[in-house]
């Protein structure tokens, strides 16, 4: 079972705008930048990420429903701000993964203590 809804607000009014300045160059975080499919405006989620197979997975703690995801699926490519640097991915794929057997040992015991079964996976673009 994913994070519930209600702390995906608290995290976003709260918590989000504190861990954007850490994510962006804290190992396995980063920003996902995307703009809404509806309103045209940008956002920045801070989210957990790993460089995996040539690209990079995204844990979706709140699970596959997140405005964020629909937002980069919807536009095919977003930008990601990754240890200092931006850069920008495409063709995101959701994977359902129970055991987090992409993740690292460590955050692998995290994940599956909050029953996170889904990621994203992204190359970057050339």
């Amino acid at each position: 079972m994913p994070l519930p809804q209600t702390l995906a607000r608290i995290n976003r009014r709260i918590t989000n705008p504190a861990l954007g300045v850490m994510a962006r160059v804290a190992p396995g975080f980063g920003i996902v930048v995307h703009a809404g499919r509806k309103s045209g405006r940008v956002y920045r989620s801070p989210v957990m990420v790993f460089e995996r197979d040539g690209g990079y997975r995204i844990a979706l703690t709140y699970g596959p429903d997140v405005d964020w995801l629909k937002n980069i699926r919807a536009a095919g490519t977003f930008a990601f701000e990754h240890r200092g640097r931006t850069i920008t991915l495409t063709e995101p794929v959701v994977t359902r993964d129970s055991t987090a057997a992409w993740a690292p040992i460590g955050v692998r015991q995290v994940l599956n203590g909050l029953s996170v079964e889904y990621y994203v996976q992204a190359r970057e673009a050339v």
